[in-house]
């Protein structure tokens, strides 16, 4: 993008700051739900500063300009704000303020701040109160729309019912519970904003957010009936049929914030703030509504798969699997032959998972050679991409959306000679890894409790790395779905207790600035142990780990025996899916340690393995 046309908009935007009297501005790539993931028309602080990161924030002043991001995004932040006029603030740094500090030492008394109200939370705005006392907050206004020209239209992805077979439960039955919940707190309505709680709730899915099979949409629930707010052109008329057998009423997209200004004084209304956006807790705010600020009920209850929903994912991991391995046994089978680049090999993992059933990925997959697999969120560009040789580590984050479930992994590949160092450090992920999936713990148990068992091989070579160890995941949702993590602090609206049904990932990292990256990752569902009274961990995922990156004596006999064991259900579970050639390399590469050969891409004659009877576990 142009230097000179983020200087012209952001003068436009001064003049309409002026207009409204206005002392600063603030604006987000966000929606009015709170997504991850956000479509064109919402992304009002890339168009404004010329800034792509997925994360950051925009504070437009008088006579300057600042952007807050985090260290993911630094280097890139740098590029893209030169000569605009930006400067660039570094989240987390010691010496860095906040925004709402930042907002406190620059701005007058009574100084007035503007911003788009729906697409900032109620509970930042609540934090931006409290923080910075001394100032007004304008939330009612949009000032980029009126010179945003050519601003993209809404999405406008038609919606679909998700059939019992793959969400099972009814949203009759999800609906009654949600109204015992109501009935208990005794609130008049439910408001829910958040896109993947939504569509759990209806068992819809459509496709207006990039990456996650979501509608927008508000919802309001009462006792006696259910409201759904979107635009009705997405409904086909059988679905139209199926939500009006439910008691539930269409209504205009826009339609929530009449619905909420209808609410009469001392109402009392359900909600979590960290979805519901300013403009409507204002309008609830400015009714006299009493506001039961609690995380969505909906959250936890879609964090726990039912028995029909971990069936389905076990074979989206199938599915999965299958793509995965015939990707590694292509790129291993072809690199110093065939040419590829960071964005080709993308584009190939993205396409076997097509060919599988895939419906499209579940994030923008991540393709880091080299000194790239150390920028932990990379995604390739034309103009970042580069050319693999056979030579050194290449990390790929992918996953794909199925009708059956939401699939994300990592392997960390050898494209052939690898240094001590990197192999130390493929190999300490590794032992972490695995050790945390092979944890077996009592009922009860916190995910914080369990976190450090991923981080101990790497914390006794004195390395660490700076994200959390694993999130949660949905069943054809989200990929990254709230409130289930596994962190060093939790995060709120979770008690952080582990819970048979839950899935998250087991994704422990090391990132050597300027030379590598290494992730290794699977999805985890957490199931009763035979001890009564425990919980452990099943794999999910079902993909080889490159051993041609490993220090087998490094590793351990506990690791080897953990490895080998995974690795026998690798082959036992994808070897059917996979052409003879395939299965034959995937013998191979699967063997015990002490005899298997490794990953490279030299041409052998490999042996198959006899096919055997599926493990019910490892």
């Amino acid at each position: 993008m142009e230097k000179e046309t983020i200087r012209e908009r952001l003068a436009l935007l001064r003049q309409g700051m002026s207009r409204e009297g206005l002392d600063a501005w603030l604006a987000a790539d966000a929606d009015c739900h709170g997504s991850e993931y956000v479509g064109e028309h919402f992304k009002t602080r890339t168009f404004l500063s010329g800034f792509t990161g997925s994360a950051g924030t925009l504070l437009v002043l008088p006579d300057s300009a600042g952007l807050w991001t985090d260290s993911r995004y630094w280097i890139q932040a740098e590029q893209e704000l030169a000569d605009t006029g930006i400067d660039l603030f570094r989240s987390g740094e010691k010496t860095t303020p906040t925004v709402q500090k930042y907002l406190a030492e620059k701005l007058p008394e009574g100084g007035r701040l503007g911003f788009d109200g729906r697409t900032f939370s109620g509970a930042y705005c609540q934090t931006l109160r409290r923080q910075w006392k001394k100032g007004e907050l304008r939330s009612d206004l949009d000032l980029p729309d009126a010179f945003w020209t050519d601003r993209p239209a809404l999405p406008d992805a038609p919606a679909f019912l998700l059939e019992e077979r793959y969400a099972g439960q009814s949203a009759a039955e999800k609906l009654a519970k949600l109204r015992q919940e109501l009935a208990k707190r005794d609130a008049a309505v439910f408001l829910l904003t958040a896109l993947d709680d939504l569509a759990w709730l209806f068992n819809l899915r459509g496709g207006d957010v990039a990456y996650n099979p979501v509608l927008l949409a508000y919802a309001a629930v009462t006792p006696e009936r259910a409201l759904l707010f979107t635009d009705e052109s997405k409904l086909s008329d059988g679905l139209r049929a199926s939500l009006a057998g439910l008691g539930t009423e269409i209504r205009p997209y826009d339609g929530v914030y009449d619905f909420c200004r209808e609410t009469e004084p001392g109402c009392r209304v359900m909600l979590d703030t960290r979805y519901v956006n300013q403009s409507l807790c204002s309008i609830l705010e400015d009714r006299g509504a009493e506001r039961i600020d609690i995380p969505n009920p909906t959250a936890l209850w879609k964090s726990i798969k039912n028995d029909t929903e971990q069936a389905n994912m076990r074979l989206a991991h199938e599915k999965d699997g299958a793509a995965l391995t015939k990707w590694l046994y292509q790129v291993k089978r072809d690199i110093g032959r065939v040419p590829m680049t960071e964005c080709s090999v993308g584009d190939l993992v993205d396409e076997l998972r097509r060919q599988q059933g895939a419906l499209g990925p579940s994030f923008a997959t991540i393709a880091g050679y080299g000194p790239h697999g150390a920028i932990v969120h990379y995604e390739a560009t034309a103009e970042t991409d580069v050319p693999l040789q056979p030579e050194g580590l290449l990390l790929l984050d992918s996953g794909g959306q199925y009708l059956e479930g939401t699939t994300d992994v990592t392997r960390t590949v050898a494209l052939g000679p690898v240094t001590e160092e990197q192999k130390r450090h493929v190999t300490l992920v590794l032992r972490g890894m695995l050790a945390l999936a092979d944890a077996v713990f009592p009922a009860g148990t916190r995910a914080e409790q369990l976190e450090a068992v991923a981080r101990l091989p790497l914390w006794g070579a004195g390395l660490d790395y700076g994200h959390g160890t694993g999130h949660g995941v949905g069943c054809f949702l989200c990929v990254h779905e709230g409130p289930v993590n596994l962190r060093q602090r939790p995060l709120y609206g979770w008690d952080g207790v582990l819970r048979p049904g839950m899935i998250l990932s087991d994704e422990p990292g090391y990132y050597a600035a300027g030379s590598h990256g290494v992730r290794q990752e699977n999805l985890l569902l957490v199931c009763r142990a035979e001890r009564e009274g425990y919980l452990r961990f099943e794999h999910l995922t079902l993909a080889p780990f490159d051993r041609d990156a490993i220090d087998p004596a490094l590793l351990g006999e506990e690791g080897r025996r953990r490895l080998d064991a995974y690795h026998r259900r690798v082959y036992q579970t994808l070897a059917p899916r996979l052409t003879e050639e395939e299965a034959h390399w995937l013998a191979e590469v699967t063997k015990p340690l002490e005899t298997a050969g490794g990953l490279y891409h030299e041409k052998k004659d490999f042996v198959s393995a006899p096919y055997e009877p599926r493990m019910q576990t490892i």
